[in-house]
């Protein structure tokens, strides 16, 4: 009988943990009653119950298996180590908060039989705001265009993914691991299932602006040249638009003298437009610096706190 694991990271989900295994397993119980699950919690260090809810789930199950970070890793980290750590002959990831249907499990599976290595859920609407949803659409339509390797649009990492693939992923050194540019840039042949994203059943989101921003910069700064290059040009033409005017500005000083009409207002404006040009580059410089940073630095993609219901460690 084949196992499949679910993967589920969690982080301040006391009111959705209980009812999504038992809607997991409600599902393996009527249409995949063939294979064996196992359901991995990997908890980025909640504060609010969810770890006792977790406790409770694995000393009812011990199919149900969770893994307790000793602090939060991030929305990027802690997925990707988690789903190194399942054992079954492919990995279902998805969230905790049901906008990843269950009932498209059975389809997954389905496909994956007919030889899909790696099969994913596309957003083609959602019930989140609708300004949320633009701005994702715009960001996904950006950085397909300004990637090196292909960008999958409305990919959340909601999907399927085979056993070899799993070996892939643990066989990359990467402490700063972009799961979406991984699955395009790597996985083999995919099926992708179009599907509307619910709202969130219950609790409420847990991302803002800044991890918003924080994870759209890590997709652009791991997979995209464009920024530095669009940097470089532009200063490039600055540069030589400012030569040109400042040789202009002195022939008409030596023609008109102290009768020149245009004063220091043009110079001024001039010297802080292109002074917020610098800064904005610098800034977009040191988004691509502080990257590289966590690479060198090499730091572990999670630390474990404490893990429930694994018979052995895999080593990623």
């Amino acid at each position: 009988m084949k196992k499949i694991s679910i993967l589920i990271p969690c982080y301040n989900e006391v009111e959705n943990v209980i009812p999504l295994s038992k809607a997991i397993i409600d599902e393996f119980s009527t249409h995949l009653s063939y294979y064996d699950y196992e359901i991995v919690f990997i908890d980025n260090f909640s504060t609010d119950g969810t770890r006792d809810k977790l406790r409770l789930l694995c000393g009812q199950n011990k199919k149900v298996k969770a893994i307790f970070n000793a602090r939060n890793f991030g929305q990027a980290n802690s997925p990707f180590y988690g789903m190194c750590q399942t054992t079954g002959a492919c990995t279902i990831s998805m969230c905790a908060d049901f906008q990843d249907p269950v009932e498209l499990l059975p389809q997954f599976v389905k496909e994956w039989e007919k030889g899909f290595k790696i099969v994913i859920g596309i957003k083609v609407n959602s019930k989140e705001n609708p300004l949320v949803y633009a701005l994702r659409s715009c960001y996904y339509k950006a950085i397909k265009k300004m990637a090196s390797v292909e960008q999958i649009e409305h990919f959340t990492g909601f999907g399927l993914y085979d056993k070899s693939f799993v070996d892939i992923m643990r066989s990359l050194d990467d402490p700063l691991p972009y799961f979406r540019g991984i699955v395009a840039e790597l996985g083999p042949e995919r099926k992708e299932i179009p599907y509307v994203q619910p709202k969130r059943r219950k609790g409420k989101t847990h991302n803002n602006l800044y991890t918003l921003y924080d994870f759209a910069m890590l997709g652009f700064t791991s997979y995209t040249k464009i920024g530095l290059r669009i940097a470089t040009i532009t200063g490039f033409l600055f540069s030589a638009v400012t030569m040109m005017i400042a040789m202009l500005y002195l022939i008409a000083k030596l023609v008109w003298w102290n009768a020149f009409p245009f004063g220091m207002a043009p110079l001024l404006i001039g010297i802080f437009f292109i002074g917020s040009v610098q800064i904005f580059f610098i800034g977009l410089l040191g988004e691509y610096i502080l990257n590289i940073n966590a690479r060198i630095l090499h730091r572990p993609l999670v630390v474990e706190e404490k893990r429930l219901n694994f018979d052995e460690e895999i080593q990623k």
